[in-house]
């Protein structure tokens, strides 16, 4: 796809009630049963979910073929009637993609894309290579499809076009490193963060603030990713720090040291502030939605704000 900047970043059009929302499966295979609750909860929370039967295709772990996954992406980014894509799950796949998708198909019709997990490769190489505003956020056949699934506030600030909101009270963020920072929000699932070294879709760190989360990843995976991303120059601009849950990333249930711990004596050294626990991608429950690619402003004090500063969406 073809390169771009954080800069003037392109603003897909907000998702109203009543609008009709394109799912696509670009990674790993989809079971019809949580598709279809997913597409309930979608219908409780006022939009039309829409998909292609052949998003229910495998291939060995696959939701079929890369070209197949391709073509529903692009096809869902062409059709006039789908006001924004929503993937199903994560799993593995979508770094087939980039290099099998048309870029035109995509850059031509800048739409609200909505995924975390292995879903990462795709939010950040469209947000770098697109140069759109892209969500970390729920997917239909995860978080759509439980009870208390999706954070509905942050849903709704995020795709609905809100010049200015916050993410504080509620979040499960806490302190770690002191200190008020602004910068572009971008980042997603830190396992596909660190998968993109050394790619042509390598991601662009420089003056952000970095969101990374994981699941059931050990403290010592942890550290020999977020050393990776430091050894490769990627933590030297960033201007803030936000981790996710983090769920199930422990050695073992009676390890002596905390995550935190592990955590700290990585970025310590950056001098910028740091926040543990913001409840987006792999969550216990009210899975928050995070727009990459806008100007944001982290708060780390006695507790913590994450204050977006501009609308992710455009009305119209």
């Amino acid at each position: 796809m073809v390169s771009a900047s954080h800069n003037s970043r392109i603003k897909p059009r907000s998702l109203r009630p009543g609008d009709k929302v394109g799912i696509v499966a670009p990674a790993s295979n989809v079971k019809r049963r949580m598709l279809e609750t997913g597409c309930d909860g979608l219908r409780r929370a006022g939009y039309e979910p829409f998909y292609f039967e052949s998003i229910l295709d495998r291939d060995l772990y696959f939701a079929g073929s890369a070209e197949r996954r391709a073509r529903e992406l692009e096809d869902m980014f062409v059709r006039d009637d789908i006001r924004a894509i929503v993937c199903a799950r994560g799993g593995y796949g979508s770094n087939y993609l980039p290099l099998t998708i048309d870029p035109r198909k995509i850059v031509s019709h800048p739409k609200i894309l909505v995924g975390y997990s292995d879903i990462t490769t795709l939010v950040c190489c469209i947000a770098d290579s697109a140069n759109f505003v892209t969500f970390h956020g729920p997917m239909v056949a995860k978080d759509f499809a439980v009870a208390d699934g999706v954070d509905l506030d942050s849903w709704q600030n995020a795709v609905g076009g809100a010049e200015e909101w916050r993410i504080a009270e509620g979040s499960g963020a806490r302190p770690l490193l002191a200190g008020q920072a602004e910068g572009i929000l971008y980042g997603g699932c830190l396992s596909m963060l660190v998968a993109s070294l050394g790619t042509q879709h390598e991601i662009r760190t420089a003056g952000t603030i970095l969101f990374v989360e994981d699941v059931a990843t050990k403290p010592y995976q942890i550290d020999r990713m977020l050393m990776q991303l430091k050894l490769a120059g990627k933590l030297k601009d960033v201007r803030g720090m936000v981790f996710g849950e983090m769920l199930d990333c422990r050695q073992s249930p009676g390890q002596d040291y905390t995550l935190e711990e592990v955590i700290l004596r990585i970025v310590e050294d950056l001098r910028i502030p740091v926040a543990f626990g913001l409840r987006s991608g792999h969550v216990s429950r009210a899975n928050i939605t995070l727009p990459i690619g806008v100007r944001a402003r982290l708060t780390v004090e006695d507790s913590v704000e994450l204050r977006i500063l501009e609308a992710a969406t455009v009305k119209g």
